[in-house]
């Protein structure tokens, strides 16, 4: 199969755009610019546009012989959504109605969702699990939930099969080149407080968890990555058609936590200025998500395979490789 990953200059996406070469799959990228960088698909056939181009997705699917859809590209910042909805709306719902509507027409026949944990909301369980009631408290989460709605549907109607799969909270990098940039993501927002000498923010301190801080499931980027291999794979030799699934390690992590691993990784710890601050907390962020990948196991045979400093330490080399002056 030839596979189109939309979003595949950036940060997921390059991962993801890795490790489907690696597995021997045919790969081309559509990726509008805005937060993705060419140099990180080197080789690679890369088409610059973005998926609301209806006209531009068709001929690439056409030309390219595409066989199956990765579709990353969304708008991502939780904090912006609330904002921002009708920008989300745009971008997130739109863009997949576009890029379905141009894939049924050239008849494409398989697709991986990036979708969000983000779709559950606050969930008051210990493991959220795929049957989890979702209720999003944001924009951002509405959209993914919507996405999948919507992916599932086209795929009722057509026979598309499709795997929804749910980030949890990702970090780390495979390689410097590929390191996250952004500036709202936890630990590279960290890093670069603590790179100008500056206490970190911990956002929130009040919430109904162990020590006051939001506890999530953070996840290396390159499981991730091989998340959607192991999906792409079983949507191409027919063992899945429709799936929902969460990508995590099962493992609760407090922002705190991540923050003194952080210190601990970067060499701060022992330093006085390095120590957290709290900020107020953001707005539509739950207190505890924490998922359980059990369906994806016993389905793919997929298992997160990376640990917390594992993923900080990677982020740190990737960070002082591509920031070594500061």
């Amino acid at each position: 199969m030839t596979w189109l990953v939309t979003g595949g200059a950036g940060y997921i996406g390059a991962h993801v755009v890795l490790a489907m070469r690696q597995a021997g799959e045919q790969v081309v990228v559509l990726d509008d610019g805005s937060t993705g960088d060419p140099g990180r698909v080197c080789g690679v056939p890369l088409v610059v546009g973005s998926v609301l181009d209806g006209p531009l997705v068709g001929r690439t699917l056409r030309e390219h012989g595409v066989t199956g859809v990765v579709h990353l590209a969304a708008k991502k910042q939780v904090e912006e959504s609330v904002r921002r909805p009708l920008h989300y709306y745009r971008e997130n719902v739109e863009g997949l109605r576009v890029l379905l509507e141009e894939a049924v027409e050239a008849h494409v026949g398989a697709l991986v969702f990036s979708s969000s944990a983000a779709v559950y909301g606050m969930p008051d369980v210990d493991l959220v699990r795929e049957e989890t009631d979702c209720q999003p408290v944001n924009p951002y989460g509405t959209t993914k939930l919507v996405g999948e709605r919507m992916v599932a549907e086209v795929a009722a109607a057509t026979g598309l099969r499709y795997a929804n799969l749910r980030y949890f909270n990702v970090a780390g990098t495979v390689a410097p080149g590929l390191a996250d940039r952004g500036v709202s993501n936890l630990v590279p927002m960290v890093f670069r407080r603590l790179e100008q000498r500056q206490a970190p923010l911990v956002f929130g301190d009040t919430y109904d968890t162990p020590d006051g801080t939001c506890v999530r499931d953070f996840v290396h980027v390159a499981d991730i990555a091989t998340a959607h291999v192991a999906a792409a794979r079983g949507l191409a030799e027919g063992r899945v058609s429709a799936l929902t699934a969460n990508i995590g390690r099962g493992e609760g992590v407090s922002v705190r936590e991540m923050v003194q691993t952080i210190r601990e990784v970067s060499g701060t710890a022992g330093e006085a200025w390095s120590a957290p601050v709290v900020a107020p907390p953001r707005p539509g962020d739950p207190a505890r998500v924490v998922a359980s990948a059990e369906r994806i196991r016993a389905i793919l045979g997929w298992t997160a395979r990376h640990d917390l400093r594992e993923m900080v330490a990677s982020a740190w080399k990737g960070r002082r490789a591509s920031h070594p002056s500061e």
